[in-house]
């Protein structure tokens, strides 16, 4: 329908047009003819002629500035692996599996020293050592006599996961006699006293058996491990026994890879038995966290330590600055502990001990400071100390005129004041001469001196080595001051003091065999370290030694 509706309008308005047309009448009306049609042309155009040329140069200088807003850009990149440059390097010195010193000397004197490694490669390591030191001064002083002998084994297993092992095995026989008689029959003017070798020997036999399981490589974490033990067995000739076992657990962790902490748990159990058994067992955890910096490091620690369910605190702390860099710096420090006293321990500073003893622990505080550098090349270090200790050790006769001369253990509170020094000159090349001097004053308790222990001990070394490493000789000088005891009337007195002078010589005659010399107590100093025993007099050794 919508097409009829167009249709209606247009006929609608062509009406009304038609209509309109229709009313305008009455126009006058003409003939217009056509002569030809319309020719439609352009005039001509006049050329305007344009020649281009190119402006004049500005030659002038101008200075442009730019602001230019820095931003720093985060480039992520892999890091970069770092090839060493090749260069040739000075030649390594050959290495040796072998070694061996067999020698023979006075008084009696004979000495034997190897050691072997049956395996050594980058997985698997396994050694042996062997150790044989005897004199006999008989001739001199009746049974004046010693022999130590030692043999070990240590291996230690590489493992591909990073881990490693290792193990130790050793056995150690020391015998010593009790020649104390003589001197007492000097004292005595009388030969009352005399004995067979047999009758006043101690002989201590010890058994050692070790194990520890540790990081062999670095690892990934920074992470460092060592978890091992120390087990040993101890007989002397008169039937006293000591057993001893040290379980330890370590963990370091490094940060920045200078900065670490430690972490430490160790049980040290010891059983001792004579006429009655005896037990000294302690409990240690260690924490510390050290610090390093640029002048600086920072120790900060403490041992914490349980003995029969009574726990001691102890600080581990120790600060050190550089003031002069390399040439003067500073340190302070605070430690303590519980330090045990075996029979093994004591016995290995005096032999002479008695079989009967009381095993314990000596708590102690020692606080220091100082100072250490380097000038011109000679190493300093000077220190002063105040060290406090319950129940340290001190050693007296069993009876002044017992004819086997054996010492007794005693415990007291003792107060140290300690000043030392040591000092390291490598005045040229191939020659050093090193240095220490350390004064101890001592403040007991309840004794009156603190017996048979040294205050002032002096050492002095010094060493030359050819350039060909061929000739090595050195030489040194002891000196110490004569320990207190006690006399036949109970009076305190001072024994004789040490000075000792030493000399030894090496010189490899081919790359496998040498010969030794060794010259000690050249002043035939008789001073007694230990009341009733004087020391050996001028001894010497001369031997071959072997490396293949």
């Amino acid at each position: 329908m919508n097409w009829l509706n167009k249709t209606a309008y247009i006929f609608f308005f062509s009406a009304l047009f038609c209509g309109t047309i229709a009313a305008q009448g009455g126009l006058p009306t003409e003939t217009v003819d056509v002569i030809k049609n319309f020719d439609a042309r352009l005039a001509d155009a006049e050329r305007v002629q344009l020649k281009p040329e190119l402006p004049a140069l500005d030659t002038t200088t101008k200075r442009q500035a730019y602001n230019i807003t820095a931003k720093t850009l985060r480039v992520e990149y892999l890091p970069p692996k770092i090839r060493p440059l090749s260069m040739k390097g000075d030649d390594v010195p050959k290495g040796y599996k072998g070694f061996a010193r067999l020698g023979a000397g006075l008084p009696g004197a004979f000495y034997g020293e190897g050691s072997y490694h049956v395996f050594a490669n980058k997985q698997f390591d396994l050694g042996i050592n062997l150790l044989h030191h005897s004199a006999n001064n008989s001739n001199n002083i009746e049974n004046q006599r010693f022999s130590n002998n030692h043999a070990g084994l240590d291996a230690t297993y590489f493992f591909e996961q990073g881990f490693a092992i290792n193990g130790k095995l050793g056995y150690t026989r020391d015998v010593v006699h009790f020649y104390g008689y003589n001197d007492l029959n000097e004292e005595l003017d009388t030969a009352l006293f005399s004995f067979e070798p047999e009758d006043i020997r101690q002989r201590f036999s010890i058994f050692d058996v070790s194990a520890k399981l540790f990081n062999g490589e670095r690892t990934a974490a920074d992470f460092n491990y060592n978890v091992g033990f120390d087990l040993y067995n101890l007989q002397d000739s008169y039937s006293a026994r000591e057993n001893g076992f040290d379980l330890r657990l370590e963990a370091t962790k490094w940060f920045n890879e200078q900065n670490d902490l430690r972490v430490g748990l160790r049980t040290d159990f010891t059983s001792f038995k004579d006429t009655a058994k005896q037990s000294l067992n302690n409990f240690y955890l260690t924490p510390s966290f050290t610090i390093h910096g640029e002048r600086f490091k920072v120790k900060l620690g403490a041992v914490v330590a349980s003995h029969e369910d009574e726990f001691s605190f102890f600080p581990d702390v120790e600060a050190s600055a550089n003031i002069v860099e390399g040439v003067v710096g500073i340190f302070v420090g605070a430690e303590g502990n519980l330090q045990k006293n075996t029979f093994r321990s004591l016995s290995t500073y005096n032999p002479f001990i008695s079989s009967r003893i009381e095993v314990a622990n000596t708590k102690y505080y020692h606080f220091y400071g100082g100072l250490k550098g380097e000038i011109s090349g000679i190493g300093y270090n000077a220190q002063v100390g105040y060290k406090s200790a319950d129940d340290l050790a001190l050693f007296l006769l069993n009876g002044q005129n017992d004819s086997i001369a054996r010492f007794d253990v005693l415990y007291d509170t003792v107060n140290i004041v300690n000043i030392k020094a040591s000092v390291s000159a490598p005045l040229f090349k191939g020659f050093e001469l090193l240095g220490s001097v350390s004064q101890n004053i001592y403040s007991p308790k309840n004794e009156e001196k603190a017996w048979h222990l040294p205050a002032l001990t002096v050492n002095v070394g010094a060493k030359y080595r050819s350039d060909d490493n061929k000739l090595m000789v050195k030489g040194d000088f002891f000196l110490e001051n004569g320990v207190p005891y006690l006399d036949s009337n109970g009076e305190a007195q001072n024994l004789n003091a040490l000075f000792d002078i030493s000399l030894g010589a090496e010189y490899y005659i081919s790359k496998n065999f040498g010969l030794f010399m060794q010259l000690n107590n050249l002043a035939n100093n008789k001073r007694q370290r230990w009341q009733r025993y004087p020391v050996y007099g001028l001894n010497a050794l001369f031997g071959i030694t072997a490396r293949f």
